[in-house]
């Protein structure tokens, strides 16, 4: 047994010295990098590229998204230069830097637009299982625009074929027959995420609605509350509501040709039309 116990000790002081071994080595070589007139001139350009990143803005119940933001990458650009031979500025490498507050780790928040300092905006569509127009989709195609649709659980299900029309364009989980049944609504979506080959991250409300948000947070799901919800007139209410970042929801049904007026107006105005991927993104790769 003081065999046994001995050999423990010294196996545990070789592992002891050997992790302190491999610490001060690294600190060592972070040391001597440091010193390298190479790393510090990669240094003394960090301000030149900095963008600092910016948090989410909570206010209450909902969320605005923040922004990621961008530094040098030392040790990256560091190995380039060093096997180059000598400084270049070429070949310096960035990486993002992240907010401390971040629209990612919050799903109990309405998000009501993306980052107003964006020129930007996204169109929402909702098709349920009574009403669904493929005038729609002829005048994003003649418009070249991007668009998100928000389905209705029973549609998909019921009319696969209806719904594959639509997948050049991101799509969303609406309800599921206009209620939100935990055990349906994930069914609904793990379908649809098999339909696209991608994430259902969005539910819809057009107020603030406890049900909708519980249950999508437990789904870690983001709930989008519309900056700008049309009720009739499009393209009045577009005039004089229109802002940066805004999440624009469309009538069930809306008519294809004042569609058409309102998506020319808002180019005209100098905004990018995109997805609510895109819209509500803290990545500055966008």
């Amino acid at each position: 047994m003081k065999i046994i116990k001995k050999n423990f000790k010294q196996a545990l002081l070789a592992i002891t010295l050997l992790i302190f071994s491999f610490y001060y080595t690294n600190k060592s070589i972070e040391i001597i990098q440091n010193i390298d007139p190479i790393m510090k001139q990669i240094k003394a350009t960090n301000n030149k590229y900095e963008i600092l990143p910016k948090n989410a803005k909570i206010i209450g119940n909902k969320i605005i998204p923040g922004q990621n933001g961008k530094a040098i990458d030392y040790k990256k650009s560091y190995t380039k230069m060093k096997q180059y031979g000598s400084y270049n500025e070429i070949l310096t490498t960035f990486k993002e830097t992240y907010p401390v507050i971040s629209v990612n780790d919050y799903y109990d928040k309405y998000i009501v637009s993306g980052n107003k300092e964006s020129k930007s905006v996204a169109l929402l569509f909702k098709l349920t299982k009574d009403f669904f127009n493929f005038d729609i989709l002829s005048v994003l195609e003649n418009k070249n625009v991007k668009a998100t649709f928000f389905i209705d659980g029973v549609l998909l299900e019921k009319n696969l074929a209806l719904v594959l029309k639509y997948t050049n364009y991101e799509l969303e989980l609406l309800a599921y027959n206009k209620l939100y049944n935990p055990t349906y609504f994930e069914s609904a979506k793990n379908y649809l995420e098999s339909i696209t080959k991608k994430e259902v991250k969005y539910c819809y409300a057009d107020y603030d609605n406890k049900e909708i948000i519980e249950l999508c947070s437990s789904l870690k799901m983001h709930t989008i509350i519309p900056t700008i919800k049309i009720e009739k007139s499009l393209y009045s209410e577009i005039k004089e509501k229109l802002t940066n970042s805004a999440i624009i929801s469309f009538p069930v049904n809306p008519n294809s040709s004042e569609l058409a007026l309102v998506i020319d107006y808002i180019k005209t105005r100098g905004y990018s039309l995109v997805t609510l991927d895109e819209l509500l993104s803290e990545s500055l790769e966008k």
